[in-house]
């Protein structure tokens, strides 16, 4: 009889037990750049995983850019856009470091990335509005501390790297 009771105890619990833990996980990655490729040093978040709320699926991707790359971004702010980069693009990436966000979190992200890609005027600039301080504002929504040297505003590879060691809690490594 305990045999029995044990079992439909052990049966019953498996229909009470909760679903598995879900979660999206943000990736900070840079590109160093290439001029035969004609790709400029570049950085930007990759978030992939399952909404708790919903599970709904996320594999997603931003980086803010110059809507177009001319000598007109080196006098002042120019026209913006958010780039996605295709899969085979991500890959050959350098993946920084990762982080888990929560459904608020992530849809933080979202609303942010809509309000840098619907900024009204010229909001593109080298020193103060590019890829670099996008991603930090992806970080600081993450809870990550952020700082913006002068001497990395145009160096993605090396700024995540700052960042890596400016939170040691992440465990990550910097590239090389």
């Amino acid at each position: 009889m305990i045999r029995f009771l044990t079992l439909l105890l052990s049966l019953a619990s498996l229909g009470w037990s909760l679903p598995a833990a879900a979660a999206v996980t943000m990736s900070f990655h840079s590109f160093n750049g290439s001029v035969l490729l004609g790709r400029y040093p570049h950085t930007f978040v990759v978030l992939q995983g399952t909404l708790d709320s919903t599970g709904q699926a996320v594999n997603e991707n931003y980086g803010f850019t110059a809507k177009s790359v001319s000598t007109r971004i080196l006098s002042g702010p120019v026209e913006h856009d958010i780039s996605i980069e295709p899969p085979k693009y991500v890959t050959g990436t350098n993946r920084h470091f990762s982080v888990k966000l929560t459904d608020a979190q992530y849809h933080q992200v979202v609303a942010e990335m809509k309000a840098w890609r619907d900024a009204p005027g010229k909001y593109y600039s080298l020193d103060t509005r590019n890829c670099i301080h996008f991603v930090g504002r992806m970080a600081q929504i993450a809870g990550l501390k952020v700082e913006y040297p002068q001497n990395m505003l145009r160096k993605p590879k090396k700024w995540l790297n700052y960042v890596t060691g400016l939170n040691p809690k992440l465990g990550a490594k910097p590239i090389g």
